[in-house]
């Protein structure tokens, strides 16, 4: 359809895949990147088994180590500790109590699956099970921001609070704790960006029921980035996933741009949600 805009020229929609293994051919985002021309992603696992877009690990340097004139064959330290990983291993191993058992069931648990994001960086999913908290519980602090979501498993690790930030991090025993903020909440910025994208998307169960599939949120005025020397921005997608887990989070972060990300999350918990979204994707505790 032509736009008025740019005096009645067509409008212009680039269309692209990304490969994505465990994907159902869904729609990841779609943008106005300038007036009436749009950039569309789409996550398809048809792509993955093509050799120019299936995931190819980077090269893995050895490193070999050799001690210097005078010194030991061997770091004192590192002989301790592996003494030390000896010890631990060595039978009988102490036999658990029952009321320990019961105490590790309310625990928190992960389950990491690698996928493989085009030619991208290997993208590492992390599930995490809630169970000490309600739903009711979980759902009223999660929208207030007192409860916040943690993925990724490899250097990087990312922190989503609803509403406030995201922030992606690295911690180090000898450094301590590195932190870039990927984008920070404004309440009118998100405005704006919704009125020029899809903030809350449906879909037609089998029953002809419309619900809302996902709603997509703008996080900007993040770090600077050195490579753009603009501000870091990411737009956080919450989604609906049923599983034999009620509590269960999955989230996942993708970089389509250089310092342009988007953070998926993924639970039983959103399904419960979603519905109470207005046309800005705004959520709220349901009745």
């Amino acid at each position: 359809r032509s736009s008025d805009l740019k005096q009645n020229q067509p409008r212009l929609t680039v269309v692209m895949y990304i490969c994505h293994p465990e994907a159902k051919h869904e729609i990841l985002s779609v943008a106005e990147v300038t007036t009436c021309e749009y950039e569309v992603v789409i996550l398809t696992p048809l792509l993955c088994s093509h050799p120019k877009y299936r995931f190819r690990a980077s090269p893995v340097n050895d490193i070999f180590c050799q001690s210097l004139p005078g010194s030991p064959l061997r770091p004192h330290s590192l002989e301790k500790l592996e003494k030390q990983q000896q010890e631990m291993l060595k039978p009988p191993f102490r036999k658990l109590k029952e009321e320990e058992i019961q105490a590790t069931k309310g625990a928190f648990s992960s389950i990491h699956k690698p996928i493989a994001v085009g030619a991208q960086q290997q993208l590492t999913v992390e599930t995490t099970h809630i169970s000490r908290l309600t739903d009711e519980q979980l759902i009223k602090e999660f929208l207030s921001g007192s409860y916040c979501f943690h993925g990724g498993v490899g250097w990087w690790k990312y922190e989503f609070c609803y509403g406030k930030y995201v922030h992606q991090y690295h911690e180090d025993k000898d450094s301590g704790k590195t932190t870039v903020v990927v984008g920070t909440w404004n309440k009118d910025e998100h405005i704006d960006w919704a009125k020029k994208n899809v903030a809350r998307s449906f879909q037609i169960k089998e029953d002809g029921v419309q619900t809302v599939k996902m709603v997509s949120h703008f996080y900007g005025n993040g770090d600077v980035c050195d490579l753009t020397g603009k501000s870091r921005q990411v737009i956080v997608k919450l989604k609906c996933k049923e599983s034999d887990s009620p509590h269960a989070v999955t989230v996942y972060m993708l970089e389509p741009h250089s310092c342009q990300y988007i953070l998926g999350v993924e639970s039983p918990i959103i399904c419960r949600i979603l519905d109470t979204a207005d046309e800005n994707g705004f959520l709220s505790l349901p009745n």
